[in-house]
């Protein structure tokens, strides 16, 4: 079941309003897959994202997994820098479908990072599932979305977790100075490794028709969400901040 915030609240933030709610605490080590996988969005953060979520989400997914949901369950972040620390430095088990059904086995869709992190071995995890690659990214924001000061607590360590390994950076200047090559490597590795008939390269500005005719699925009868993913992480950056001192 899904962990859901008030109307006025998501309207307000989207889903990083998950973190005006009481944090789950639940041990995903412990947890199984309860529903298919079906869909792996593979677009970098800032590339619409946000409104692929909420799209996912009128479409039926369950549980649909976007950054902000770490902020319903917090723990999950120590499985991300497992499975970080397994791929980067090779510290434990590499991670594949065994963990990834612990850690998403409630979740229909994902989307943005931590999970596009791992794009590689989610194709390999899912070969049943489809995959789409939102375009349009903004090469310095790619980066610099997830590795502002206000991600503190076990939050935080994901995000430096991550810029140390995928990102090959150890401060912000070398982040905005690897962005665009990083962007370039990573969407010419899911085209090479992805079948054709499993792809989609989505324009959100075409609208529902040809992502849910990608999909399966009837055109729903309400316009299709467009995030304004800049305006809710301004709105809530302070909020963020307080949300993870309060978890460290």
């Amino acid at each position: 079941m899904d962990h859901q915030p008030r109307k006025e609240d998501a309207e307000r933030i989207g889903n990083y309003a998950l973190m005006l709610l009481s944090d789950q605490n639940i041990d995903r080590r412990k947890c199984r897959r309860v529903v298919p996988m079906e869909v792996l969005s593979l677009g970098y953060s800032r590339t619409g994202t946000m409104s692929m979520q909420k799209a996912f989400r009128i479409l039926g997914y369950p549980n649909s997994y976007y950054f902000s949901s770490v902020y319903g369950n917090v723990r999950d972040c120590h499985m991300w820098v497992e499975a970080l620390r397994a791929m980067y430095d090779s510290v434990g088990q590499p991670f594949g479908r065994a963990e990834f059904d612990q850690l998403l086995g409630h979740v229909g869709a994902v989307t943005d990072a931590p999970c596009t992190i791992f794009a590689k071995e989610l194709i390999e995890a899912y070969p049943e599932a489809k995959i789409d690659r939102a375009s349009g990214a903004r090469y310095g924001e790619v980066v610099l979305s997830l590795t502002d000061p206000w991600f503190t607590g076990r939050i935080q360590e994901l995000g430096m977790t991550w810029m140390r390994t995928q990102v090959r950076a150890r401060n912000l200047d070398e982040a905005r100075s690897n962005a665009k090559e990083i962007y370039k490597e990573y969407y010419a590795e899911i085209r090479r490794i992805v079948p054709k008939e499993r792809l989609l390269e989505y324009d959100l500005s075409s609208g529902w028709e040809p992502l849910c005719k990608f999909l399966g699925k009837p055109v729903p009868d309400v316009e299709f969400p467009h995030a304004n993913e800049s305006r809710s992480l301004s709105v809530t950056s302070e909020d963020m901040g307080k949300k993870g001192i309060r978890n460290c």
